[in-house]
């Protein structure tokens, strides 16, 4: 998902009960969000925190305990949360041995994310990790090398047409936005039809293009 415009990325949570059976679930869950996000870099280690951290509960607070599962964004980094009732049993780093069945938890979570912590409430725990995101600003957009590119070449039009609010030099305005990739668009299909080429014919053909790698980025969420 393209975020240029500044669409949020709403905090969510799901409460659900500690058991194997959910740990699929929530993953499924996961990345059709950070699908939505436009943030398909982090789906990966997100799902592994999500069921290390779940599978922590599951071991050291009990099967079946209450837990809930909260997502959000922490400047441009992706902020996950496991809620348990109970902040007596703590997480803590170990180095277990190669041969090890347990205890590898925390050491995965800390090998994937910038950070984790734990913060005991009155009523809860609250055992978290954050994972940094290639995103310029919090509601902004994974930069791939396609926008890299265009955002290069829209450059070239700021000047004549800003694309910046004065409340935010930051944010692109939408609108203006849209404008100048149409004038971008049409000076393209000048400068073709000026060298005697099929305008049409490189419009239809970049349209399929889009179309497929679009589709192909799709399938491989």
């Amino acid at each position: 998902m393209d975020c240029t415009a500044g669409l949020p990325r709403k905090p969510w949570d799901l409460p659900f009960v500690a058991e194997p059976e959910e740990v699929a679930g929530l993953r499924r869950i996961m990345r059709l969000h950070l699908e939505l996000w436009g943030l398909p870099e982090v789906i990966d280690a997100a799902q592994l925190c999500v069921s290390e951290l779940v599978s922590n509960v599951i071991t050291h607070v009990g099967l079946g305990t209450p837990t809930t599962l909260t997502v959000a964004m922490n400047g441009t980094h992706l902020r996950i949360e496991i809620h348990d009732p109970d902040s007596r049993a703590l997480p803590t780093l170990l180095s277990p041995d190669l041969d090890a069945e347990t205890g590898r938890g925390m050491a995965l979570i800390g090998a994937v994310a910038d950070r984790w912590g734990v913060q005991l409430l009155a009523d809860r725990k609250v055992t978290w990790c954050e994972l940094s995101t290639s995103l310029t600003a919090p509601n902004g957009h994974s930069v791939s090398p396609r926008v890299a590119r265009v955002e290069k070449v829209l450059d070239l039009y700021r000047v004549a047409t800003p694309l910046h609010t004065a409340a935010d030099p930051s944010r692109l305005n939408s609108a203006k936005a849209e404008a100048v990739a149409i004038d971008v668009i049409a000076d393209l299909l000048h400068w073709l039809r000026a060298y005697g080429r099929n305008a049409d014919g490189v419009l239809d053909r970049a349209q399929t293009h889009f179309e497929a790698e679009a589709g192909l980025a799709g399938e491989s969420l």
